[in-house]
Protein backbone atom coordinates (compact mmCIF):
# COMPACT_ATOMS: atom_id res chain seq x y z
CA UNK A 1 0.00 0.00 0.00
CA UNK A 2 1.20 3.48 -0.88
CA UNK A 3 0.88 5.38 2.40
CA UNK A 4 1.55 8.70 0.70
CA UNK A 5 0.10 10.56 3.70
CA UNK A 6 3.26 9.92 5.76
CA UNK A 7 4.95 12.80 3.91
CA UNK A 8 2.41 15.18 5.47
CA UNK A 9 2.90 14.03 9.07
CA UNK A 10 5.75 16.30 9.99
CA UNK A 11 8.82 15.23 11.96
CA UNK A 12 7.17 14.90 15.38
CA UNK A 13 4.31 12.50 14.60
CA UNK A 14 5.06 8.75 14.59
CA UNK A 15 3.69 6.59 11.80
CA UNK A 16 2.54 3.92 14.25
CA UNK A 17 1.31 3.67 17.83
CA UNK A 18 1.19 0.73 20.23
CA UNK A 19 -2.47 -0.16 20.93
CA UNK A 20 -1.27 -2.50 23.67
CA UNK A 21 0.68 0.19 25.49
CA UNK A 22 -1.97 0.06 28.24
CA UNK A 23 -3.96 -2.93 29.40
CA UNK A 24 -7.20 -0.94 29.57
CA UNK A 25 -8.79 2.48 30.02
CA UNK A 26 -8.72 1.70 33.74
CA UNK A 27 -4.91 1.56 33.72
CA UNK A 28 -4.73 4.96 32.03
CA UNK A 29 -7.17 6.39 34.56
CA UNK A 30 -5.20 5.03 37.51
CA UNK A 31 -1.95 6.36 36.04
CA UNK A 32 -3.45 9.84 35.62
CA UNK A 33 -4.82 9.84 39.16
CA UNK A 34 -1.38 8.98 40.49
CA UNK A 35 0.35 11.61 38.37
CA UNK A 36 -2.15 14.48 38.60
CA UNK A 37 -3.87 13.76 41.92
CA UNK A 38 -4.14 17.37 43.08
CA UNK A 39 -4.88 18.84 39.65
CA UNK A 40 -8.42 19.85 38.60
CA UNK A 41 -10.08 17.23 36.41
CA UNK A 42 -13.66 18.34 35.63
CA UNK A 43 -15.60 21.56 36.18
CA UNK A 44 -19.30 22.29 35.87
CA UNK A 45 -21.72 24.90 37.17
CA UNK A 46 -19.10 26.59 39.32
CA UNK A 47 -17.77 23.39 40.93
CA UNK A 48 -14.40 21.74 40.22
CA UNK A 49 -13.37 18.22 41.23
CA UNK A 50 -9.74 17.13 41.30
CA UNK A 51 -8.35 13.84 40.03
CA UNK A 52 -8.16 12.72 43.65
CA UNK A 53 -11.84 13.49 44.23
CA UNK A 54 -12.77 11.78 40.96
CA UNK A 55 -10.81 8.73 42.06
CA UNK A 56 -12.62 8.58 45.41
CA UNK A 57 -16.11 9.26 44.05
CA UNK A 58 -15.82 6.77 41.18
CA UNK A 59 -14.40 4.13 43.55
CA UNK A 60 -17.31 4.57 45.97
CA UNK A 61 -19.82 4.40 43.12
CA UNK A 62 -18.19 1.27 41.70
CA UNK A 63 -18.18 -0.38 45.13
CA UNK A 64 -21.91 0.32 45.48
CA UNK A 65 -22.68 -1.13 42.04
CA UNK A 66 -20.61 -4.20 42.81
CA UNK A 67 -21.55 -4.99 46.41
CA UNK A 68 -25.05 -3.54 46.79
CA UNK A 69 -26.46 -4.21 43.31
CA UNK A 70 -24.40 -7.26 42.38
CA UNK A 71 -23.26 -5.93 39.00
CA UNK A 72 -20.36 -7.89 37.56
CA UNK A 73 -17.84 -7.53 34.77
CA UNK A 74 -19.57 -7.60 31.37
CA UNK A 75 -22.96 -6.35 32.58
CA UNK A 76 -24.37 -3.48 30.53
CA UNK A 77 -24.69 -0.21 32.42
CA UNK A 78 -26.50 2.74 30.82
CA UNK A 79 -25.67 6.38 31.47
CA UNK A 80 -28.32 8.93 30.52
CA UNK A 81 -26.82 12.26 31.56
CA UNK A 82 -25.94 15.64 30.04
CA UNK A 83 -22.50 17.19 30.60
CA UNK A 84 -22.44 17.36 34.40
CA UNK A 85 -19.98 16.15 37.05
CA UNK A 86 -21.97 12.97 37.64
CA UNK A 87 -21.02 11.74 34.16
CA UNK A 88 -17.26 11.17 34.69
CA UNK A 89 -17.95 9.75 38.17
CA UNK A 90 -20.37 7.19 36.73
CA UNK A 91 -18.22 6.52 33.67
CA UNK A 92 -14.99 5.73 35.48
CA UNK A 93 -16.86 3.91 38.23
CA UNK A 94 -18.41 1.60 35.65
CA UNK A 95 -15.16 1.09 33.73
CA UNK A 96 -13.27 0.23 36.93
CA UNK A 97 -15.80 -2.49 37.56
CA UNK A 98 -15.47 -3.90 34.04
CA UNK A 99 -19.02 -2.94 33.09
CA UNK A 100 -19.97 -2.24 29.49
CA UNK A 101 -21.06 1.39 29.25
CA UNK A 102 -24.10 2.14 27.10
CA UNK A 103 -24.28 5.89 26.47
CA UNK A 104 -27.81 7.20 25.97
CA UNK A 105 -28.98 10.50 24.55
CA UNK A 106 -31.05 12.24 27.27
CA UNK A 107 -33.27 13.75 24.57
CA UNK A 108 -34.56 10.34 23.45
CA UNK A 109 -38.27 9.66 23.32
CA UNK A 110 -39.63 6.74 25.35
CA UNK A 111 -39.82 4.62 22.19
CA UNK A 112 -36.19 5.29 21.24
CA UNK A 113 -35.06 4.69 24.80
CA UNK A 114 -36.92 1.40 25.10
CA UNK A 115 -35.41 0.14 21.85
CA UNK A 116 -31.85 0.88 22.96
CA UNK A 117 -32.29 -0.51 26.48
CA UNK A 118 -33.88 -3.67 25.10
CA UNK A 119 -31.30 -4.20 22.39
CA UNK A 120 -28.37 -3.82 24.78
CA UNK A 121 -29.93 -5.84 27.64
CA UNK A 122 -29.01 -3.19 30.18
CA UNK A 123 -29.11 -4.29 33.85
CA UNK A 124 -28.87 -0.83 35.43
CA UNK A 125 -29.28 2.75 34.30
CA UNK A 126 -28.06 6.02 35.83
CA UNK A 127 -30.33 8.90 34.83
CA UNK A 128 -30.94 12.55 35.66
CA UNK A 129 -34.37 12.99 37.23
CA UNK A 130 -35.27 15.54 34.56
CA UNK A 131 -35.60 12.59 32.14
CA UNK A 132 -37.30 10.04 34.41
CA UNK A 133 -40.74 10.79 32.97
CA UNK A 134 -39.41 9.51 29.64
CA UNK A 135 -37.68 6.52 31.23
CA UNK A 136 -40.65 5.39 33.33
CA UNK A 137 -42.82 4.00 30.50
CA UNK A 138 -39.77 2.73 28.61
CA UNK A 139 -38.38 0.27 31.18
CA UNK A 140 -41.48 -1.91 31.52
CA UNK A 141 -40.53 -4.20 28.64
CA UNK A 142 -36.76 -4.19 29.18
CA UNK A 143 -34.25 -6.11 31.29
CA UNK A 144 -33.46 -3.09 33.48
CA UNK A 145 -33.30 -4.14 37.14
CA UNK A 146 -31.99 -0.98 38.78
CA UNK A 147 -32.62 2.72 38.19
CA UNK A 148 -30.25 5.16 39.91
CA UNK A 149 -31.35 8.77 39.75
CA UNK A 150 -29.57 12.05 40.38
CA UNK A 151 -30.50 15.70 40.57
CA UNK A 152 -28.56 18.33 38.66
CA UNK A 153 -26.88 19.85 41.72
CA UNK A 154 -25.96 16.66 43.57
CA UNK A 155 -22.19 17.20 43.34
CA UNK A 156 -22.11 20.98 43.69
CA UNK A 157 -21.64 21.00 47.47
CA UNK A 158 -23.71 22.51 50.27
CA UNK A 159 -25.66 24.80 50.09
CA UNK A 160 -25.44 25.25 46.31
CA UNK A 161 -26.69 21.72 45.63
CA UNK A 162 -29.89 22.38 47.59
CA UNK A 163 -30.48 25.71 45.88
CA UNK A 164 -29.89 24.38 42.36
CA UNK A 165 -32.06 21.30 42.90
CA UNK A 166 -34.88 23.42 44.38
CA UNK A 167 -34.81 25.89 41.48
CA UNK A 168 -34.69 23.13 38.84
CA UNK A 169 -37.64 21.26 40.36
CA UNK A 170 -39.92 23.91 41.82
CA UNK A 171 -39.08 27.20 40.08
CA UNK A 172 -38.18 26.15 36.54
CA UNK A 173 -40.30 22.98 36.83
CA UNK A 174 -37.86 20.93 34.73
CA UNK A 175 -38.59 17.63 36.48
CA UNK A 176 -41.93 16.28 35.19
CA UNK A 177 -43.84 13.89 37.50
CA UNK A 178 -42.82 10.25 37.20
CA UNK A 179 -43.09 6.95 39.04
CA UNK A 180 -40.27 4.42 39.12
CA UNK A 181 -40.74 1.70 41.76
CA UNK A 182 -37.52 0.83 43.60
CA UNK A 183 -35.77 4.03 42.50
CA UNK A 184 -32.25 4.34 43.93
CA UNK A 185 -30.50 7.61 44.71
CA UNK A 186 -27.02 8.67 43.60
CA UNK A 187 -26.03 10.52 46.75
CA UNK A 188 -27.11 7.57 48.90
CA UNK A 189 -25.14 5.25 46.62
CA UNK A 190 -21.97 7.30 47.24
CA UNK A 191 -22.54 7.31 51.01
CA UNK A 192 -23.08 3.55 51.03
CA UNK A 193 -20.13 2.90 48.74
CA UNK A 194 -17.71 4.67 51.09
CA UNK A 195 -17.97 1.74 53.49
CA UNK A 196 -17.78 -1.05 50.91
CA UNK A 197 -14.76 -2.84 49.51
CA UNK A 198 -14.12 -2.71 45.76
CA UNK A 199 -12.83 -6.00 44.42
CA UNK A 200 -10.61 -5.89 41.34
CA UNK A 201 -12.41 -6.71 38.10
CA UNK A 202 -9.16 -7.50 36.23
CA UNK A 203 -10.14 -5.55 33.12
CA UNK A 204 -8.15 -6.39 29.98
CA UNK A 205 -7.80 -4.80 26.56
CA UNK A 206 -10.02 -7.44 24.94
CA UNK A 207 -12.96 -6.63 27.21
CA UNK A 208 -15.77 -4.53 25.81
CA UNK A 209 -15.74 -0.98 27.16
CA UNK A 210 -18.70 0.54 25.27
CA UNK A 211 -21.75 -0.36 23.27
CA UNK A 212 -21.86 2.94 21.41
CA UNK A 213 -25.06 3.25 19.42
CA UNK A 214 -25.09 4.72 15.95
CA UNK A 215 -27.23 4.91 12.86
CA UNK A 216 -24.14 3.44 11.23
CA UNK A 217 -23.70 3.07 7.50
CA UNK A 218 -26.96 1.18 6.90
CA UNK A 219 -29.54 3.30 8.67
CA UNK A 220 -30.92 1.43 11.71
CA UNK A 221 -29.57 2.06 15.20
CA UNK A 222 -26.91 -0.46 16.16
CA UNK A 223 -24.49 -0.87 19.05
CA UNK A 224 -20.86 -0.70 17.93
CA UNK A 225 -18.80 -3.01 20.13
CA UNK A 226 -15.75 -1.00 21.22
CA UNK A 227 -13.18 -2.77 23.36
CA UNK A 228 -10.73 -1.20 25.77
CA UNK A 229 -8.06 -1.85 23.11
CA UNK A 230 -10.10 0.03 20.48
CA UNK A 231 -10.48 3.03 22.78
CA UNK A 232 -6.89 2.97 24.04
CA UNK A 233 -5.65 2.81 20.44
CA UNK A 234 -7.64 5.88 19.44
CA UNK A 235 -6.50 7.77 22.52
CA UNK A 236 -2.89 6.96 21.62
CA UNK A 237 -3.51 8.05 18.03
CA UNK A 238 -5.07 11.34 19.15
CA UNK A 239 -2.28 11.93 21.68
CA UNK A 240 0.41 11.33 19.07
CA UNK A 241 -1.29 13.75 16.69
CA UNK A 242 -1.81 16.68 19.08
CA UNK A 243 1.17 16.24 21.42
CA UNK A 244 2.67 19.55 20.27
CA UNK A 245 -0.47 21.28 21.55
CA UNK A 246 -0.67 19.51 24.93
CA UNK A 247 1.13 20.30 28.18
CA UNK A 248 0.51 17.58 30.76
CA UNK A 249 -1.41 18.87 33.75
CA UNK A 250 -1.82 22.38 32.34
CA UNK A 251 -4.52 22.37 29.67
CA UNK A 252 -8.12 23.58 29.91
CA UNK A 253 -10.43 22.10 27.26
CA UNK A 254 -13.93 23.40 26.62
CA UNK A 255 -16.29 20.42 26.47
CA UNK A 256 -19.53 21.62 24.91
CA UNK A 257 -20.41 18.64 22.74
CA UNK A 258 -22.20 15.88 24.69
CA UNK A 259 -19.99 13.39 26.50
CA UNK A 260 -22.36 10.57 25.53
CA UNK A 261 -21.29 11.16 21.91
CA UNK A 262 -18.16 9.29 20.81
CA UNK A 263 -16.35 12.40 19.47
CA UNK A 264 -16.35 14.29 22.75
CA UNK A 265 -16.01 11.12 24.82
CA UNK A 266 -12.72 10.17 23.17
CA UNK A 267 -11.24 13.56 22.33
CA UNK A 268 -12.14 15.46 25.51
CA UNK A 269 -13.24 13.24 28.36
CA UNK A 270 -10.68 10.47 27.87
CA UNK A 271 -7.72 12.01 26.04
CA UNK A 272 -7.47 15.11 28.22
CA UNK A 273 -7.98 12.91 31.29
CA UNK A 274 -4.91 10.98 30.18
CA UNK A 275 -2.90 14.21 29.97
CA UNK A 276 -4.13 15.67 33.25
CA UNK A 277 -6.18 18.40 31.58
CA UNK A 278 -9.26 20.12 32.98
CA UNK A 279 -12.53 19.47 31.13
CA UNK A 280 -14.89 22.44 31.49
CA UNK A 281 -18.28 20.80 31.01
CA UNK A 282 -20.94 22.90 29.29
CA UNK A 283 -24.36 21.52 30.18
CA UNK A 284 -26.42 23.56 27.72
CA UNK A 285 -24.36 24.97 24.83
CA UNK A 286 -27.55 26.07 23.07
CA UNK A 287 -27.85 28.89 25.59
CA UNK A 288 -25.19 30.88 23.77
CA UNK A 289 -25.13 33.91 26.05
CA UNK A 290 -24.47 31.78 29.15
CA UNK A 291 -21.99 29.70 27.17
CA UNK A 292 -19.97 32.80 26.31
CA UNK A 293 -20.17 34.00 29.91
CA UNK A 294 -18.64 30.69 30.97
CA UNK A 295 -15.92 30.97 28.32
CA UNK A 296 -15.02 34.43 29.65
CA UNK A 297 -14.00 32.83 32.98
CA UNK A 298 -11.30 30.63 31.49
CA UNK A 299 -7.96 30.95 29.76
CA UNK A 300 -8.87 27.88 27.78
CA UNK A 301 -6.28 26.15 25.62
CA UNK A 302 -8.49 23.86 23.52
CA UNK A 303 -12.04 23.53 22.25
CA UNK A 304 -13.81 20.90 20.18
CA UNK A 305 -16.98 21.42 18.19
CA UNK A 306 -18.95 20.96 15.01
CA UNK A 307 -19.36 23.51 12.25
CA UNK A 308 -22.74 24.68 13.56
CA UNK A 309 -21.32 25.27 17.05
CA UNK A 310 -18.38 27.32 15.78
CA UNK A 311 -20.73 29.26 13.51
CA UNK A 312 -23.17 29.96 16.37
CA UNK A 313 -20.36 31.23 18.60
CA UNK A 314 -19.07 33.53 15.87
CA UNK A 315 -22.55 34.98 15.40
CA UNK A 316 -23.23 35.60 19.11
CA UNK A 317 -22.58 39.00 20.67
CA UNK A 318 -19.60 39.08 22.99
CA UNK A 319 -17.67 36.16 21.51
CA UNK A 320 -15.16 38.33 19.67
CA UNK A 321 -14.36 40.10 22.94
CA UNK A 322 -13.09 36.95 24.70
CA UNK A 323 -9.44 36.27 25.52
CA UNK A 324 -8.14 33.84 22.88
CA UNK A 325 -4.46 34.27 23.71
CA UNK A 326 -4.09 30.81 25.25
CA UNK A 327 -5.84 28.70 22.58
CA UNK A 328 -3.54 26.08 21.08
CA UNK A 329 -6.07 23.77 19.52
CA UNK A 330 -9.57 23.97 18.00
CA UNK A 331 -10.85 20.72 16.51
CA UNK A 332 -13.88 20.33 14.25
CA UNK A 333 -15.58 17.04 13.46
CA UNK A 334 -18.98 15.40 13.12
CA UNK A 335 -19.75 17.29 9.89
CA UNK A 336 -17.73 19.26 7.33
CA UNK A 337 -16.19 22.50 8.55
CA UNK A 338 -17.13 25.14 5.99
CA UNK A 339 -14.48 27.48 4.63
CA UNK A 340 -16.37 30.64 5.60
CA UNK A 341 -16.67 29.46 9.21
CA UNK A 342 -13.03 28.35 9.37
CA UNK A 343 -11.74 31.62 7.96
CA UNK A 344 -13.91 33.78 10.22
CA UNK A 345 -12.84 31.68 13.24
CA UNK A 346 -9.19 32.31 12.41
CA UNK A 347 -9.82 36.04 11.96
CA UNK A 348 -11.61 36.35 15.31
CA UNK A 349 -9.58 33.95 17.47
CA UNK A 350 -6.19 33.97 15.77
CA UNK A 351 -6.14 30.17 15.60
CA UNK A 352 -7.25 27.68 12.97
CA UNK A 353 -9.82 24.90 13.21
CA UNK A 354 -8.21 21.49 12.70
CA UNK A 355 -10.80 19.43 10.86
CA UNK A 356 -10.94 15.70 11.44
CA UNK A 357 -13.04 12.77 10.34
CA UNK A 358 -14.26 9.69 12.10
CA UNK A 359 -17.23 7.53 12.91
CA UNK A 360 -18.54 5.66 15.92
CA UNK A 361 -17.38 2.37 14.45
CA UNK A 362 -13.77 3.67 14.61
CA UNK A 363 -13.74 4.92 18.20
CA UNK A 364 -14.02 7.45 16.33
CA UNK A 365 -10.97 9.19 14.77
CA UNK A 366 -9.74 8.09 11.32
CA UNK A 367 -8.25 11.19 9.68
CA UNK A 368 -7.14 14.62 10.91
CA UNK A 369 -5.47 17.62 9.35
CA UNK A 370 -1.91 18.16 10.66
CA UNK A 371 -1.73 20.65 13.52
CA UNK A 372 1.28 22.33 11.89
CA UNK A 373 -0.56 22.92 8.58
CA UNK A 374 -0.94 26.56 7.58
CA UNK A 375 -4.72 26.82 7.46
CA UNK A 376 -7.96 25.57 5.95
CA UNK A 377 -7.42 22.74 3.47
CA UNK A 378 -10.98 21.70 2.66
CA UNK A 379 -9.83 18.14 3.38
CA UNK A 380 -10.68 15.81 6.25
CA UNK A 381 -6.94 15.34 6.66
CA UNK A 382 -4.73 12.29 6.51
CA UNK A 383 -5.03 8.94 8.34
CA UNK A 384 -3.80 8.95 11.94
CA UNK A 385 -0.92 6.62 12.93
CA UNK A 386 -1.44 2.86 12.49
CA UNK A 387 -4.45 3.53 10.26
CA UNK A 388 -4.84 2.54 6.61
CA UNK A 389 -7.49 4.10 4.39
CA UNK A 390 -8.40 3.12 0.83
CA UNK A 391 -11.06 4.19 -1.66
CA UNK A 392 -13.05 1.28 -3.06
CA UNK A 393 -15.91 0.64 -5.43
CA UNK A 394 -19.11 -1.22 -4.55
CA UNK A 395 -17.42 -4.57 -5.24
CA UNK A 396 -14.51 -3.95 -2.88
CA UNK A 397 -11.85 -3.15 -5.48
CA UNK A 398 -9.62 -0.10 -5.08
CA UNK A 399 -10.55 2.69 -7.50
CA UNK A 400 -8.05 4.12 -9.95
CA UNK A 401 -5.99 7.21 -9.22
CA UNK A 402 -8.13 10.35 -9.17
CA UNK A 403 -11.44 8.51 -9.03
CA UNK A 404 -14.16 8.77 -6.39
CA UNK A 405 -14.49 5.83 -4.02
CA UNK A 406 -15.98 4.77 -0.71
CA UNK A 407 -13.69 5.33 2.28
CA UNK A 408 -12.67 2.00 3.80
CA UNK A 409 -10.68 1.84 7.04
CA UNK A 410 -8.37 -0.65 8.72
CA UNK A 411 -6.73 -0.07 12.09
CA UNK A 412 -6.71 -1.00 15.78
CA UNK A 413 -9.51 1.47 16.52
CA UNK A 414 -12.03 -0.29 14.24
CA UNK A 415 -14.93 -1.88 16.15
CA UNK A 416 -15.35 -5.60 16.69
CA UNK A 417 -18.75 -5.48 15.00
CA UNK A 418 -22.35 -4.59 15.78
CA UNK A 419 -23.84 -5.98 18.97
CA UNK A 420 -25.90 -9.09 18.16
CA UNK A 421 -26.19 -8.11 14.49
CA UNK A 422 -23.95 -10.43 12.50
CA UNK A 423 -25.67 -9.73 9.18
CA UNK A 424 -25.37 -5.97 9.62
CA UNK A 425 -21.70 -6.45 10.55
CA UNK A 426 -21.05 -8.41 7.35
CA UNK A 427 -22.56 -5.61 5.26
CA UNK A 428 -20.03 -3.05 6.43
CA UNK A 429 -16.84 -5.05 6.01
CA UNK A 430 -14.72 -5.99 3.00
CA UNK A 431 -12.57 -8.52 4.86
CA UNK A 432 -10.70 -6.42 7.43
CA UNK A 433 -11.78 -3.16 5.79
CA UNK A 434 -14.66 -1.22 7.33
CA UNK A 435 -16.92 0.44 4.77
CA UNK A 436 -17.86 3.93 5.96
CA UNK A 437 -20.50 4.88 3.39
CA UNK A 438 -18.64 8.13 2.68
CA UNK A 439 -17.43 9.06 -0.80
CA UNK A 440 -14.08 10.78 -1.19
CA UNK A 441 -11.01 11.43 -3.31
CA UNK A 442 -7.33 11.52 -2.33
CA UNK A 443 -4.59 13.89 -3.55
CA UNK A 444 -0.87 13.34 -4.06
CA UNK A 445 -0.03 14.40 -0.49
CA UNK A 446 -2.39 11.80 0.99
CA UNK A 447 -5.17 14.20 1.97
CA UNK A 448 -8.71 12.85 1.69
CA UNK A 449 -11.57 15.02 0.49
CA UNK A 450 -15.11 14.03 1.45
CA UNK A 451 -17.67 14.52 -1.28
CA UNK A 452 -20.69 13.19 0.59
CA UNK A 453 -22.50 10.24 2.04
CA UNK A 454 -23.40 7.71 -0.64
CA UNK A 455 -27.03 7.84 0.43
CA UNK A 456 -27.11 11.67 0.29
CA UNK A 457 -25.82 11.99 -3.27
CA UNK A 458 -28.35 13.57 -5.67
CA UNK A 459 -28.73 12.30 -9.24
CA UNK A 460 -29.91 15.04 -11.62
CA UNK A 461 -30.40 13.85 -15.22
CA UNK A 462 -27.65 11.28 -14.67
CA UNK A 463 -25.22 13.80 -13.15
CA UNK A 464 -24.00 13.50 -9.56
CA UNK A 465 -24.64 16.43 -7.24
CA UNK A 466 -22.98 16.37 -3.84
CA UNK A 467 -24.96 18.32 -1.19
CA UNK A 468 -21.76 19.38 0.60
CA UNK A 469 -20.65 21.36 -2.46
CA UNK A 470 -23.96 23.24 -2.72
CA UNK A 471 -23.98 23.91 1.03
CA UNK A 472 -20.40 25.20 0.89
CA UNK A 473 -21.37 27.76 -1.76
CA UNK A 474 -24.50 28.87 0.07
CA UNK A 475 -22.67 29.21 3.39
CA UNK A 476 -20.35 31.75 1.76
CA UNK A 477 -23.30 34.11 1.19
CA UNK A 478 -22.97 36.89 3.81
CA UNK A 479 -26.71 36.93 4.59
CA UNK A 480 -27.16 33.16 5.04
CA UNK A 481 -26.66 31.77 8.55
CA UNK A 482 -27.20 28.04 7.92
CA UNK A 483 -28.27 25.83 5.06
CA UNK A 484 -28.90 22.23 4.05
CA UNK A 485 -29.28 20.51 0.68
CA UNK A 486 -31.23 17.40 -0.30
CA UNK A 487 -32.58 15.73 -3.44
CA UNK A 488 -36.32 15.63 -4.16
CA UNK A 489 -38.21 13.70 -6.86
CA UNK A 490 -38.57 15.46 -10.22
CA UNK A 491 -40.58 14.14 -13.18
CA UNK A 492 -38.17 15.58 -15.72
CA UNK A 493 -34.71 15.06 -14.18
CA UNK A 494 -35.30 12.17 -11.78
CA UNK A 495 -34.18 14.28 -8.86
CA UNK A 496 -33.83 18.01 -8.30
CA UNK A 497 -31.78 20.03 -5.83
CA UNK A 498 -33.65 21.54 -2.91
CA UNK A 499 -32.09 23.76 -0.25
CA UNK A 500 -33.29 24.82 3.19
CA UNK A 501 -32.01 28.19 4.30
CA UNK A 502 -31.82 30.08 7.60
CA UNK A 503 -31.14 33.77 7.03
CA UNK A 504 -29.73 36.45 9.26
CA UNK A 505 -32.93 37.99 10.58
CA UNK A 506 -31.87 41.59 10.09
CA UNK A 507 -31.31 41.19 6.34
CA UNK A 508 -33.00 38.12 4.81
CA UNK A 509 -32.13 36.95 1.31
CA UNK A 510 -34.73 36.10 -1.35
CA UNK A 511 -35.24 32.91 -3.34
CA UNK A 512 -34.22 34.59 -6.59
CA UNK A 513 -31.07 35.98 -5.00
CA UNK A 514 -30.10 32.50 -3.81
CA UNK A 515 -30.53 30.97 -7.25
CA UNK A 516 -28.66 33.83 -8.91
CA UNK A 517 -25.81 33.50 -6.41
CA UNK A 518 -25.53 29.76 -7.06
CA UNK A 519 -25.61 30.20 -10.86
CA UNK A 520 -22.46 32.31 -10.61
CA UNK A 521 -20.53 29.47 -8.95
CA UNK A 522 -22.22 26.18 -9.86
CA UNK A 523 -22.97 24.44 -13.12
CA UNK A 524 -26.66 24.55 -14.09
CA UNK A 525 -27.76 21.09 -12.89
CA UNK A 526 -26.32 21.82 -9.40
CA UNK A 527 -28.28 25.06 -8.93
CA UNK A 528 -31.17 24.65 -6.46
CA UNK A 529 -34.54 24.29 -8.14
CA UNK A 530 -36.41 24.61 -4.84
CA UNK A 531 -35.70 26.91 -1.88
CA UNK A 532 -37.42 26.69 1.48
CA UNK A 533 -36.80 29.18 4.28
CA UNK A 534 -36.71 27.98 7.87
CA UNK A 535 -36.15 29.66 11.23
CA UNK A 536 -34.12 26.64 12.40
CA UNK A 537 -32.79 23.41 10.90
CA UNK A 538 -33.12 19.99 12.57
CA UNK A 539 -29.89 18.97 14.29
CA UNK A 540 -28.50 15.89 16.00
CA UNK A 541 -27.36 15.79 19.60
CA UNK A 542 -23.98 17.24 18.60
CA UNK A 543 -25.43 19.93 16.35
CA UNK A 544 -25.02 18.18 13.01
CA UNK A 545 -27.72 19.16 10.50
CA UNK A 546 -29.92 16.12 9.85
CA UNK A 547 -30.75 15.91 6.16
CA UNK A 548 -32.86 12.79 6.61
CA UNK A 549 -35.35 14.75 8.73
CA UNK A 550 -35.61 17.33 5.98
CA UNK A 551 -36.22 14.58 3.45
Amino acid sequence: MNRRWFQSYGDSVPTTIDPDNYASLVEIFEQSVGKFRDRPAYHNLGKTITFDELDRLSRDFAAYLQSSLGLVKGDRFAIMLPNILQYPVALFGALRLGLVVVNINPLFTSRELEEQLSDSSVRAIFVLRNFCAVLSPAIKNTSVEYVITSELGDLLGFPKSLIVNFVIKYVKKLVPPYRIPGELFFRQALRTGQHLQLKSAAVTNSDTAFLQYTGGTTGISKGAVLTHRNMVANMEQISAWIHECVDDGQDVVITALPLYHIFCLSSNCLTYMKHGGLNVLITNPRDMSKFITELSKWRFTAITGVNTLFNALLNTAGFNELDFSHIKLAVGGGMPVQRTVAEKWRTVTGTKIIEGYGLTECSPVVCVNPVHWAGYTGAIGVPVPSTDVTLRDEFGSEVSKGEIGEICVSGPQVMQGYWRRSEETKKVFFGDWLRTGDLATIDEAGFFYILDRKKDMILVSGFNVFPNEVEEILSSHPRILECACIGVPDEHTGEAVKVFVVCHTDDPVTCDEIKSYCKQQLTTYKVPKHVEFRSVLPKSNIGKIMRRHLR
